[in-house]
């Protein structure tokens, strides 16, 4: 038995015995059919054992070959995932922030203080939704948000990571007759209509978010609004519909209007970090010792009391591969 098998003829021998069609096997791998029953002989010949028996009509596996089969394709798995993890490690994270200014932003200039070899790029997705599917398809690697907000179908493939217990507030034009409060009650919003992304499809999870606060409170959704992109179209927008819309309050100042915590009781948002399962980069291992040690430092897991959550919260997803 040798040492040391070249992989090459591993995965030659695994493409051949799940076909057993010779001819199909080398297309597969794209190679030709001659070089591909080369490294099968070459194969066979330092293992000192057939492993497949070859007629004019078909091809079997012996029962070497058999036996042999299921450690192959283990051994080809192990090197997939391998060269898999080396590749992530190389390649920049993107982290969605969803806005400028959040604490996601804090927990990302921490994971860049720990792996400084390694390169986080931030993006600005505005809305869990959204993120999940580009975290999904591959063109986007971890955000934040309101994870168990997700629809099933985008929870499913993902981890998360119970990040802070945001308290939720409300934007409201400059001269809004609950602009003067320091606080805003949620019954003091009874007969408002409030913007929670109604009609955005990137950002489902904030309005089933809000949907789940309102309910009750004769608090309506505000209908669609454009997406506000940027201050100055945030000022136009804000200064043409005149809607509240409801926030955090870290949410970045917006000319033209002003934040306002809300109370009785105090709502919260539980921020997830987000990431996709099977995911391997040392820039995950990183945000998530840094959402660690900050929530640790800051008391962001610590509830108010009263406070108020959505019904479903969970502090973390299994990642899974």
């Amino acid at each position: 038995m040798p040492r040391d098998i070249d992989p090459r003829l591993l995965r030659g021998f695994v493409a051949a015995a799940e076909d057993l069609h010779f001819t199909r096997a080398a297309a597969r791998l794209y190679v030709a059919q001659q070089a591909l029953s080369r490294d099968i002989r070459r194969l066979e010949r330092e293992l000192g054992a057939e492993l497949f028996v070859r007629t004019t009509r078909q091809v079997t596996l012996t029962a070497e070959g058999e036996r042999l089969l299921p450690y192959a394709r283990g051994v080809l798995a192990a090197q997939d995932a391998l060269l898999a993890a080396r590749a992530a490690g190389e390649r920049p994270l993107l982290v969605d922030l969803n806005s400028e200014g959040m604490v996601s932003g804090r927990v990302l200039a921490r994971a860049r203080e720990l792996v400084p070899r390694h390169e986080l790029m931030a993006r600005f997705e505005s809305g869990l939704t959204r993120a999940a599917t580009e975290i999904l398809a591959g063109r986007l690697d971890a955000s934040f948000g309101y994870a168990d907000g997700l629809a099933p179908a985008l929870r499913s493939g993902l981890a998360h990571q119970l990040v802070r217990y945001e308290q939720l507030a409300v934007l409201l034009p400059y001269d809004h007759p609950l602009a003067a409060r320091a606080e805003v009650p949620l019954d003091a919003l009874a007969g408002e209509s409030v913007y929670a992304g109604a009609g955005n499809p990137g950002t489902l999870e904030w309005t089933d978010l809000a949907r789940q606060l309102f309910a009750g409170r004769s608090i309506a959704l505000a209908p669609p609004a454009p997406m506000a992109v940027g201050a100055e179209e945030f000022r136009r927008v804000m200064a043409k519909h005149r809607t509240p819309v409801l926030a955090v309050v870290d949410f970045p100042e917006m000319p033209g209007a002003v934040l306002r915590p809300l109370v009785g009781p105090v709502p919260l948002s539980p921020l997830s970090l987000v990431w996709r399962k099977g995911l391997k980069h040392p820039g995950v291992d990183a945000l998530r010792t840094a959402a660690d040690a900050l929530a640790g430092r800051e008391g962001w897991l610590e509830r108010i009391p009263g406070s108020w959550l959505p019904t479903t919260v969970t502090t973390s997803m299994p990642d899974n591969p």
